[in-house]
């Protein structure tokens, strides 16, 4: 017997409201909380449809991203090896995002590195700074930028989401001035003293000694660097797009309006549904077929999501990264729940299909 199943989190918005699409679809299925599994790691005996929500955040400070996601891989590759036993037991697993698929994508350096060799067009591109201790701190960074005449960069850790350690830095060094862009802030640690936490409020760092120092801190992390191309405008706002893809066609696409250079809806930014931009067929067409490409290069994640930057004047589409579990959308649940109910109504149509054809439907 085929059973659907979530691993997530007890009560969180995506497990209600993967329950309300499964129950519009008439689906049943399973669940297995995050904190029980790590207890006992074992998945049901019987052939299942499995969607793995993301693992429970622990902590505020920043450094310890790199502890939760080493503790989120330990994680995936005992599901990876569970499936092998359950293989080898004649039970089959269907992911709708396979375990490797979204350890391929957690890392934000090897995420845009592959997506480079592929050919297409992040906002990475031809910036050489990336590597933890690259540079000893701020200070480092602001001669490396006056020296290689780049006045803008963004800089984040290559762990995370929700802008969580993400600024925008602008500097001339002519005139020695600056000004950084973030939603994280020192605070006290017990262990660490001074550590960065994710406020998910933006300010703005003038002083350059300030600058320098909060750089010290960011830089003690392992960071990845990336060109601050301008943004595509609309109605003096700038703006990116986060898009969903999954199943082989574009589901969702929302653009992500701002004043400031940090465009994460957190942030008090602007969400307006894609289509009202007016973009033209071509821009549109580009971005399905730039998704496309990227699915490609994950084969492993049927779902996805996807922050693009449109250059301004050109329109040229570039990804900013790719979540492997970014498909949690508050302008979607709250409105049409789409995401979700083509999840619950493709793994229905599995638990309805006999033998092994649906990895040759991947398109419904």
């Amino acid at each position: 017997m085929r059973q659907a199943h979530l691993l997530g989190v007890s009560g969180h918005k995506r497990t209600r409201y993967f329950q309300k699409a499964a129950a519009e679809a008439g689906l049943f299925f399973g669940f297995s909380d995050w904190k029980l599994f790590l207890e006992h790691p074992s998945l049901p005996d019987q052939d299942l449809f499995v969607k793995l929500d993301p693992f429970p955040a622990a902590g505020v400070f920043l450094q310890d991203l790199e502890q939760n996601v080493r503790a989120y891989r330990t994680a995936l590759e005992r599901l990876e090896e569970s499936e092998k036993l359950r293989r080898q037991s004649g039970l089959q697993t269907q992911w709708l995002n396979t375990p490797g698929g979204i350890l391929s994508a957690l890392n934000k350096r090897e995420c845009q590195s592959r997506l480079l060799q592929a050919g297409i067009p992040v906002t990475g591109e031809g910036l050489q700074i990336q590597g933890k201790n690259g540079f000893s701190g701020g200070e480092e960074l602001l001669s490396w930028m006056a020296e290689q005449r780049e006045s803008q960069i963004f800089l984040k850790p290559v762990w995370g989401s929700g802008a969580a350690g993400v600024c925008a830095l602008r500097f001339h060094p002519e005139k020695g001035t600056g000004a950084l862009y973030t939603c994280a802030a020192s605070a006290e640690d017990n262990l660490r003293g001074q550590s960065l936490i994710n406020t998910k409020k933006l300010r703005v760092l003038r002083d350059r000694k300030e600058i320098a120092a909060f750089l010290d801190q960011l830089l003690s992390m392992d960071c990845l660097a990336e060109r601050w191309y301008p943004k595509a405008s609309f109605q003096s706002y700038s703006y990116d797009l986060r898009a969903v893809w999954q199943f082989g066609q574009l589901d969702f696409l929302l653009a992500r309006l701002s004043k400031g250079p940090l465009t994460n809806l957190h942030l008090n930014n602007h969400p307006l549904p894609a289509r009202e931009l007016g973009l033209p067929l071509s821009v549109r067409e580009e971005l399905e077929e730039l998704c496309r490409q990227t699915s490609l290069v994950f084969p492993g994640l049927m779902s996805f999501g996807a922050d693009i930057l449109l250059e301004r004047g050109s329109l040229r589409p570039r990804i900013i990264e790719i979540n492997g579990q970014g498909d949690l959308l508050y302008q979607d649940i709250y409105q049409e729940n789409r995401i979700y109910r083509r999840q619950a109504e493709v793994m229905k149509a599995w638990m309805e299909e006999q033998g092994d054809k649906f990895e040759t439907r991947r398109t419904i």
